[in-house]
C-alpha cells in the first residue's frame, strides 16, 4: 500500500502541471483563430472568451489521456534517473507491482475521459455550432469596418462600405451581395442604417439613395430599380440551428442509429476510456530508462507513438464512415494493436510473467 500510495502521488505531481500548460497552448491558439476572426468581423468580440472555454471543454477527451500518458513517463523517467526503480528492484519488486498503481489510478480517469467523450464534447460542439451560427446570421452594422468585406450568413450575404460610423450614422457608400438560391441581389446606396428589431426578432437594413439589382446566375437578363428610401429584412435563418451535425449529436441518439456515420462517431466516444488505460499500460515500460539519461528521454518517443495512435484513430473512423472496412471490426482494430504493443514492452522488461532469479 505504501508503495502504491507513492507511486501515485509521483504520477500526480506533474499531472497538473502538464494538464495547464496544454490547457494554456490550447487556449492560446483559439484565442488567435477566434480574435482573427472577430477582428475581421465574422464573430462578435464578446463570444471569443466562450468560444474559447467550450474549445477547452470540448478537448477535454484529448487533453486528460494525453496528461495522464506524459505523466506515466515522466514520473516513473524519475524513479528510474534516482535509482528508485533499481532499489525496488533489488527489494523483489517486479513490474507487476508498478503495473497495479498506474492502473488504479487510471480508472478514474478514464472514466473523466469518458465523461468528457460521450457527454462534455458533444454538448460543447452543440454551444460552439450555435454561437456561431448566431454570429454568421445575426448582422450588427457595428461589425462593419470601412474598405472591408464582411460574410455572413455561411456566405449569403456579403456587405461593404467605403465610410462607417456609429450604429445611428450608419454607413457611407455601401454594397451588399444576397444570394439567393439560383438569384443574385446586388444593393448599392449611398448610406445605410439599421433599424430596430421587431418582437419576432425581425431585423431591417435601411437604404438612402441606390440601387437595386436582380438577376439569375445563368442568365444575363436582370431588373434594375432605382429608390431614394428603401428597407431590406434580414431574416434569421432557421435552419442552421436545427441542422443535424453527428458531432453534436446526443451518444444515446447515435447508439440508435445506423447510419456508418453515426457508428464511426460513437466509437470514437466508447474508444476514449479504453485509450486512457491502453496509454498509462504502455507509458509505464516505455518510461524505462538509463539513469544517465534523465527522466525526460522517452518524451519524445512517446510523443511519436501517441501522434501515431491518434493518426490512426483518424484512418480507422474515415474506413468505417466510407464503408472501406465493416462497422462491426470499426476502429477497434487501432487499440488492439496499443493492447498488443503494451504486452510486448512489458515482456520485453523481463519481468512481466516471471522474475529474474537474484
Amino acid at each position: 500500500m505504501i508503495l502504491q500510495r507513492y507511486i501515485i502521488t509521483e504520477i500526480l505531481k506533474p499531472a497538473a502541471a502538464i494538464l495547464i500548460v496544454l490547457v494554456i497552448i490550447l487556449a492560446s491558439y483559439s484565442a488567435i483563430t477566434y480574435l482573427a476572426q472577430a477582428v475581421a468581423g465574422s464573430l462578435p468580440p464578446s463570444t471569443v472568451g466562450l468560444l474559447i472555454l467550450l474549445r477547452i471543454g470540448m478537448s477535454l477527451e484529448v487533453l486528460l489521456p494525453t496528461t495522464f500518458y506524459l505523466s506515466v513517463v515522466i514520473a516513473l523517467g524519475r524513479l528510474y534517473k534516482d535509482s528508485e526503480m533499481t532499489a525496488l528492484s533489488a527489494c523483489g519488486v517486479g513490474i507487476l507491482g508498478v503495473v497495479r498503481p498506474v492502473f488504479l489510478l487510471s480508472l478514474p480517469v478514464a472514466m473523466l475521459a469518458g465523461c468528457a467523450s460521450l457527454y462534455i464534447r458533444p454538448e460543447s460542439y452543440e454551444k460552439i455550432y450555435r454561437v456561431m451560427d448566431q454570429a454568421q446570421t445575426e448582422f450588427d452594422i457595428s461589425r462593419l469596418e470601412a474598405d472591408n468585406f464582411l460574410e455572413i450568413g455561411n456566405g449569403k450575404y456579403v456587405f461593404f462600405a467605403e465610410a462607417v460610423g456609429d450604429s445611428q450614422g450608419g454607413a457611407q457608400r455601401v454594397f451588399i451581395r444576397v444570394a439567393e438560391g439560383d438569384k443574385r441581389q446586388v444593393i448599392q446606396a449611398q448610406r445605410m442604417v439599421q433599424g430596430e428589431a421587431d418582437a419576432k426578432g425581425q431585423r431591417v437594413l435601411v437604404f438612402r439613395e441606390g440601387a437595386f439589382y436582380e438577376f439569375p446566375v445563368k442568365d444575363p437578363q436582370g431588373t434594375i430599380s432605382h429608390f431614394d428610401l428603401a428597407e431590406y429584412p434580414l431574416p434569421a435563418d432557421a435552419e442552421s440551428g436545427s441542422r443535424y451535425r453527428r458531432k453534436a449529436a446526443d451518444s444515446y441518439e447515435l447508439f440508435q442509429s445506423t447510419r456508418l456515420e453515426d457508428v464511426a462517431e460513437l466509437q470514437w466516444r466508447l474508444s476514449t476510456p479504453l485509450s486512457t488505460l491502453l496509454l498509462a499500460l504502455v507509458g509505464v515500460p516505455l518510461s524505462k530508462s538509463n539513469p544517465r539519461r534523465g527522466k525526460y528521454a522517452k518524451i519524445g518517443l512517446a510523443i511519436i507513438i501517441f501522434a501515431v495512435y491518434y493518426q490512426l484513430f483518424v484512418i480507422a473512423k474515415t474506413w468505417v464512415e466510407k464503408a472501406v472496412i465493416p462497422a462491426g471490426v470499426g476502429i477497434w482494430w487501432v487499440p488492439f494493436l496499443m493492447a498488443l504493443l503494451a504486452v510486448l514492452l512489458l515482456w520485453r522488461t523481463g519481468e512481466v510473467f516471471f522474475r529474474h532469479p537474484r
